[in-house]
């Protein structure tokens, strides 16, 4: 066992075979649906099971092909019934991605942040019905519980025009969808990694990747110190990935699209996590100056 799924839903595990181990994970919808922080709705059950259809596919689909550029697990067999699904895939840590941190280091975050570069310049206007049209956890029209249950007047206000905002980037992309810490394993030294954990990847702005990435990684008190550094990091490796996937695109036009967007971003996630837990540790005076810059971005814009 190496957990159990959110929610109760199932759980993971490592099976080995003499010198050689697989990773299965075991989705077995519960008879009722207990939500941890008591969320125990239909649509949130539904979201879940869309999202074990989305990472099936995912395996099935788009993980045949390692590219080493940005790893993932290779999809080995997808078994599905009614209410059960399994996902046999490599175990990350039989070729090198045996590490998982709590607390990431330069060396950590560099090499996460050329994983996501790397991730989002390959699949630039790609476009797939088997994954999330609009992919991340916390979009917004999954997620009306949370929007009603908001009491920040002004970001709700704005919830809309956030949403649209990254929908109607020129350079959309594939999103990881849920690119936390947690969801990297790394080789030894943290110089290299490869993702895991594809529910929510789907298409859309990949300054939400960047956002979660940067929630989830970085020290709320060292977040504005290292905010510049980071977005510099990220898109010094996309100038690079773009080069290598998309030789025909302009990297200086992507990012003067995207950089705008990091804090547009950040507020949509902020939308998300006031209305789902108030009290989160991820709430704080970075996180809400940041959620106010993005408003006052917004408002200079002619609509």
């Amino acid at each position: 066992m190496i957990q159990t799924l959110w929610g109760g839903y199932g759980e993971l595990v490592r099976l080995g075979f003499q010198d050689k181990s697989i990773i299965i994970k075991h989705v077995k919808l519960p008879k009722t649906n207990e939500h941890p922080y008591g969320w125990n709705s239909n649509l949130s059950h539904q979201r879940k099971i869309r999202s074990y259809e989305v990472e099936v596919n995912w395996y099935e689909s788009f993980s045949k092909t390692i590219d080493k550029r940005c790893p993932i697990p290779q999809g080995l067999k997808c078994f599905k019934t009614k209410d059960e699904w399994l996902i046999v895939m490599e175990d990350l840590a039989t070729v090198g991605f045996g590490s998982v941190v709590k607390e990431a280091n330069n060396n950590h975050l560099r090499s996460c942040l050329y994983w996501l570069a790397n991730f989002h310049a390959r699949y630039i206007h790609n476009q797939s019905s088997k994954i999330w049209q609009v992919g991340t956890y916390w979009h917004l029209d999954t997620r009306p519980d949370e929007l009603e249950k908001l009491e920040d007047v002004k970001l709700k206000s704005f919830a809309r025009r956030i949403d649209a905002e990254l929908n109607d980037a020129k350079y959309k992309t594939i999103v990881h969808g849920d690119a936390k810490l947690a969801n990297f394993c790394f080789n030894e030294e943290g110089t290299i990694c490869a993702a895991v954990d594809f529910q929510y990847v789907g298409h859309g702005c990949a300054m939400k990747d960047v956002a979660l990435f940067m929630s989830s990684a970085v020290k709320s008190e060292d977040c504005a110190k290292l905010e510049e550094w980071l977005l510099d990091t990220y898109f010094k490796a996309l100038k690079e990935a773009l080069v290598y996937y998309q030789p025909k695109l302009d990297s200086a036009d992507v990012e003067c699209e995207w950089r705008p967007l990091f804090c547009v971003a950040w507020a949509d996630f902020q939308r998300f996590v006031k209305g789902w837990k108030p009290n989160h540790y991820k709430i704080n005076p970075y996180t809400e100056e940041l959620s106010s810059r993005a408003l006052t971005y917004l408002q200079s814009k002619k609509l």
